[in-house]
């Protein structure tokens, strides 16, 4: 099993839709590569903390590999939006890809050039080693799951075109 974690908007939709992807066998929702320790979801949103909101995704690479995983995940980002997804703004929802394993960094510079060509437009996902990660409160982790209804940045038909690759594991 390999982990990345993958920041991109408000974790709520992040989670549940990275969740649903074949290959991911687990998700945690928190807050990564920021000034402070043990930050809470208030101290994120209200206290110029530099924490964004980021999904730790474990995930099987012989399922799932990293380009097809960042692939997905570019699917419901706006990777040219600057500290901004969807309705949501401030650098807490900035994009960024932490990785854990020095081989990952060059997988994932090289994705980022593609990315930024395939788009003709310069890419403001951060790509950074993860200096930490805090766990977000419990009523944080799976929200969707619990609230059904809850606000999600990602378009419901990505989230239905996902939950369906998982039942029928195809992506």
């Amino acid at each position: 099993m390999k982990t990345i974690y993958l920041a991109g908007g408000c974790f709520w939709g992040m989670q549940k839709y990275i969740s649903l992807i074949p290959g991911v066998i687990k998700t945690v929702v928190g807050y990564a590569n920021g000034n402070t320790a043990e930050p809470t979801y208030d101290d994120v949103c209200n206290r110029n903390t530099g924490h964004a909101e980021t999904v730790e995704v474990v995930y099987d690479e012989t399922v799932l590999p990293l380009t097809r995983l960042l692939d997905l995940y570019a699917d419901v980002i706006d990777p040219v939006s600057l500290n901004r997804q969807g309705a949501d703004i401030g650098t807490q929802y900035r994009t960024g890809i932490y990785f854990t394993c020095d081989a990952d960094e060059a997988i994932i510079r090289g994705w980022l050039v593609l990315l930024g060509e395939s788009l003709n437009a310069p890419v403001v996902i951060e790509c950074e080693p993860l200096r930490q990660f805090y766990s977000a409160e419990e009523y944080h982790q799976n929200y969707l799951d619990k609230n059904e209804g809850g606000y999600c940045h990602i378009p419901k038909e990505k989230l239905d075109k996902i939950s369906r690759a998982e039942t029928t594991k195809e992506i």
